[in-house]
């Protein structure tokens, strides 16, 4: 402080005009995601018939938070990485354009929600629902471990190089921003809860287990990179779908208007709310 000081009186002494403290970059935020950062259907919806994509995603309540200069909302319903860099045909009609196209050289900060769709985690989460008793019927666990090897866990293993590829990607368009890869929240309790859930306990572990798997290839990737992890799954714990309306955040099989949650399986509005001091947190 005293230097500071002593170079400016001197700076004034000789004359000289003192140069003037740099503005900070206007905030530009980007926003680009699946359903999850979407907050498909959530209520109410600021685009409908393309991306499903909620005005209260979380992404929408951070930037009334932060009141950036720019806010470019480009999460989609239905979207993988392929997406990214490739349009998208609207879930109804319309098509989006690649979210890459987003951003730009101004870009200050951008958070990414993806990966589920591109190891077809919902579709699997559906093939392991099972009407009757635990032991009458299949289990999705054991026909996915079939032989002894994990077919799925080989899958996320395999997907998780790109999430390298996508951040190395968002840097080389937007060199200056802060890149924000957000979790996928917890979605069912240990041994789940069937019938309530009509998935088997196994099988509810084994879900579980490959979202938590597809979470730390993220996490370790988004460091590998240079990029900032952002975890929902652990503020989420006791608000997985088998919880009651008003303590979960994310709904079940069957949708509901009490809890503003109309796409199963995914947040509803309280999922989205409370994933936003999460995300402020990490941007510090």
């Amino acid at each position: 402080m005293l230097i500071a000081v002593a170079a400016t009186t001197g700076l004034l002494a000789s004359g000289l005009t003192p140069l003037p403290a740099m503005a900070a970059a206007p905030l530009v935020y980007v926003a680009m995601g699946d359903s999850f950062a979407a907050g498909s259907l959530v209520l109410p919806a600021k685009e409908l018939l393309t991306c499903a994509r909620s005005a209260v995603n979380y992404a929408s309540l951070v930037a009334k938070e932060l009141k950036p200069a720019k806010f470019r909302d480009v999460t989609c319903g239905g979207a993988t990485t392929t997406h990214f860099a490739n349009p998208q045909s609207g879930i109804i009609a319309g098509k989006a354009a690649p979210q890459y196209d987003a951003l730009s050289e101004d870009t200050t900060v951008v958070s990414v929600g993806i990966g589920g769709n591109d190891i077809g985690l919902v579709g699997l989460a559906f093939s392991c629902v099972n009407l009757l008793p635990q032991g009458v019927g299949t289990s999705c666990k054991a026909t996915n471990t079939a032989g002894g090897v994990d077919k799925l866990a080989q899958k996320i293993d395999a997907f998780a190089a790109t999430y390298g590829t996508v951040i190395e990607e968002i840097r080389s368009r937007a060199p200056h921003a802060k890149i924000l890869m957000v979790s996928y929240p917890t979605g069912i309790k240990k041994s789940g809860c069937w019938p309530v859930v009509p998935v088997w306990s196994q099988d509810a572990d084994y879900l579980q287990s490959a979202l938590t798997r597809l979470n730390l290839r993220m996490k370790e990737q988004a460091s590998a990179h240079g990029a900032t992890y952002v975890d929902l799954a652990t503020p989420s714990v006791g608000h997985d779908m088998c919880k009651p309306a008003g303590t979960r955040w994310i709904e079940g099989l069957i949708p509901s208007l009490t809890t503003n949650g109309l796409v199963p399986l995914h947040p509803n509005a309280a999922g989205l709310r409370n994933a936003v001091p999460t995300v402020l947190a990490a941007l510090g």
